[in-house]
């Protein structure tokens, strides 16, 4: 697979070091000289260009592109290097970061994003769902499909504990997907029965968010979390 990855600082430099490691045809491109840290990630690929120009990209073998990684601390570059990406040269998975969350809403299919990742949000997700018994936290927001994924620790009183997955009646467009028991991931086969303490991963449609009152009212709380991630 090919990757190219834009912002060769921490971020870049770490995820060009993790796919090197599995055999990835990886470019790391960054504008700034005292970026071009090659000793540190060896087994890539290194452009001194700005990313944000075509030529700089076409340089970088964009054309054979499977993903490319917008990894900058600016935002407005990695939103023009995604919209260059997909839009005009149509590489298939556009991935960009997000640094400030407030620019998130820009971060979509109109400006080539497939998947944004945002840390702040990412970090909050995971505060979140550390405290998340009886509460619907939306850990995921799968924007192509507009399906989200969503977690909850099923207390005492939840409505849905000694059933059954198959006896769980859920609206349409909601799937419980995954249960975590001891740290142990389980499919959500039909005769596994619900047990206080269990992680439950439910992945709901876009129209199926209309339902989450009812579905936090099954797992034993009354709806979701107000804080929300909206990140992929």
């Amino acid at each position: 697979m090919k990757v190219i990855i834009a912002g060769a600082g921490s971020v870049g430099r770490s995820i060009a070091r993790e796919l090197s490691s599995q055999t990835h045809d990886i470019t790391l491109i960054d504008k700034e000289r005292s970026a071009m840290r090659v000793a540190s990630v060896p087994d890539v690929e290194w452009l001194l260009a700005d990313a944000c120009d075509p030529k700089a990209l076409s340089e970088a073998g964009i054309d054979e592109c499977d993903v490319i990684v917008a990894a900058t601390g600016d935002d407005k570059s990695n939103l023009v290097v995604s919209m260059l990406s997909k839009l005009v040269y149509g590489v298939p998975r556009v991935i960009a970061r997000v640094n400030n969350p407030r620019n998130e809403w820009l971060f979509d299919e109109n400006w080539g994003v497939d998947v944004p990742v945002s840390t702040p949000r990412i970090m909050t997700s995971l505060v979140e769902e550390a405290v998340s018994e009886g509460n619907l936290v939306k850990m995921a927001n799968f924007h192509r499909s507009g399906a989200s994924l969503f977690q909850t620790n099923l207390p005492d009183s939840a409505p849905v504990v000694g059933l059954s997955i198959g006896e769980v009646v859920l609206p349409p467009g909601a799937v419980l997907t995954t249960v975590v028991r001891d740290g142990q991931p389980l499919p959500a086969e039909r005769d596994l029965t619900l047990e206080a303490g269990d992680q439950v991963l439910i992945l709901l449609s876009e129209e199926a968010e209309l339902d989450l009152d009812l579905i936090g009212e099954l797992m034993g709380s009354g709806g979701p979390d107000d804080e929300d991630i909206d990140d992929e």
